[in-house]
């Protein structure tokens, strides 16, 4: 009888060995994909991206200050009279016009030569030059500009195809990218510097429709204008601003996104201007007391606090008080995010509005109208006018700090109010009250408490009363207010 013997399969060390290196190896290409690594050069890209980066510089015919804070002033008929005008005016010569001098860069976008720059790197120019790496300088007519946002499209007529650079899509630039500006910093032509993406969505009070890049990539004077690329040699902004004290790069410089300035780019490639949308609102920030007197869930969106008349909102529908959540698709985050939205939307196109009124949403169709130099989509409050009582009766509101007066014909003279202008006169202020913190003046007209329209002072004294009785209580009430020629609704805090 024979045994039989159970044997395991033998499997050589070195098989194990190469499985785990092939792990390893797929584990770590994992990582690399799954990340921007730091490049170990950025030669390659800037040979390749430099030739179409240009210095941009222009000329004008400027008349000269007659004196200045650098001039002595020397009492007429003094003795050393004549010495100072001599040498102050050159020998007695008449001081004329004089040509100033500026530079900028630039970055080519079409083989045909149609260049990108900033608008102040060429206002009011009497010549623009266009330099290239290669030592070519061609003048430039001036196709178009768009001072909102700082940017302006050239033309050169080379006698071959140029080297040129294409937009990126800068909304899927991350904060820690890396990126790289090339320019004419200080007149140096053709400098590179790399550095990071330190943040998105930057407001600097540039313009109405601020989204800026911020980077640490240095940019310093010279380099306004040109391109700033991601690592695929895209361009994903136009630097155009930076925060220095000194004049040179701290690190904290600005780029005006790709995709507004390339929207920009095309209609001034079309049409010579930009043509942007309209929706005939203006506007003001959710704060968090405007949210809770609303009854939002969360401070967002974009209030309405005037429609204007025959305009493509009051078509639709929207009214003051409503609050626009999402515009066209794409949720209004914050108030400056919808001027944005609308222009850069084609004009005519007819887009979905989702607004909040009164508890519920809803959604309107509005069809674009094309914004006309004369108006805006902002948020913009008249300043406040100061005033006194005329002796009339006063009704005190304490738990807001303000007193409400009828709004008699005596005070629409006393405080410049238009026959047009209906609801309940403030008559006067309490210092540190409620009122006074939001920045509400006597002269102010009360228009809506509550968005309901008063017109008299036990008007709006029960309409607060019907806010502090109710169930839970509110915190605050919502006034819509006229400031001068502009409404504004003013969450007040019920003290008390």
């Amino acid at each position: 009888m024979r045994s039989l013997a159970l044997t395991r399969p033998r499997v050589p060390v070195m098989e194990h060995l190469t499985a785990l290196l092939v792990l390893a190896f797929v584990f770590l290409a994992a990582q690399v994909a799954s990340a921007q690594a730091r490049p170990d050069s950025f030669a390659d890209l800037a040979e390749r991206l430099s030739p179409s980066v240009v210095n941009i510089s222009t000329s004008q015919t400027v008349e000269r200050p007659q004196g200045g804070p650098n001039v002595p002033q020397v009492p007429e008929g003094s003795p050393f009279e004549d010495l100072f005008r001599d040498f102050f005016d050159q020998n007695g010569r008449p001081q004329g016009p004089r040509e100033v001098q500026s530079l900028g860069s630039g970055f080519v976008v079409s083989a045909e030569g149609f260049v990108v720059t900033n608008n102040h790197v060429i206002a009011d120019a009497d010549e623009i030059q266009v330099n290239f790496p290669d030592g070519t300088s061609l003048v430039a007519t001036l196709v178009g500009t768009d001072p909102k946002t700082d940017i302006a499209l050239l033309k050169v007529e080379p006698t071959s195809p140029l080297p040129f650079v294409q937009f990126g899509d800068s909304d899927i630039s991350r904060v820690g990218d890396w990126v790289l500006a090339i320019g004419n910093p200080f007149g140096l032509g053709g400098s590179v510097s790399a550095g990071i993406i330190s943040a998105r969505n930057r407001d600097i009070q540039a313009g109405p429709y601020d989204d800026f890049i911020q980077t640490d990539a240095a940019i310093n004077r010279g380099n306004s204008g040109g391109p700033l690329f991601n690592m695929d040699g895209e361009v994903i902004g136009v630097n155009t601003a930076i925060i220095s004290p000194s004049g040179g790069s701290i690190g904290i410089g600005f780029s005006v996104p790709a995709n507004l300035a390339k929207n920009v780019v095309a209609q001034l490639q079309e049409f010579g201007e930009t043509r942007r949308g309209w929706l005939g609102v203006r506007i003001q920030e959710v704060t968090d007391e405007l949210g809770e007197a609303l009854g939002l869930d969360k401070a967002s969106g974009a209030l309405v606090a005037d429609v204007s008349p025959g305009g493509p909102a009051e078509a639709a529908g929207i009214e003051a008080g409503d609050v626009i959540l999402k515009f066209d698709g794409r949720n209004v985050d914050q108030m400056r995010d919808l001027p944005r939205m609308v222009a850069e939307t084609p004009v005519g196109k007819a887009v979905r509005v989702v607004i909040f009124r009164k508890g519920k949403t809803q959604t309107v169709k509005v069809d674009l109208g094309r914004l006309e130099g004369s108006v805006a989509d902002g948020g913009s409050v008249a300043p406040s006018q100061d005033g006194s009582g005329s002796g009339e009766a006063d009704t005190a509101l304490s738990s807001l700090g303000l007193s409400l007066r009828p709004l008699s014909d005596s005070a629409r003279r006393e405080f410049s109010i238009g026959d047009d202008v209906s609801g309940v006169l403030i008559s006067s202020v309490e210092p540190g009250g409620s009122a006074a913190e939001e920045g509400v003046a006597p002269g102010d007209v009360i228009v809506e408490v509550g968005q309901e329209p008063v017109s008299s002072p036990a008007e709006v004294s029960a309409r607060v009363e019907d806010a502090k009785n109710a169930e839970p209580p509110r915190k605050s009430v919502l006034f819509l207010i006229q400031s001068g020629p502009d409404l504004r609704f003013v969450p007040l805090k019920i003290s008390g």
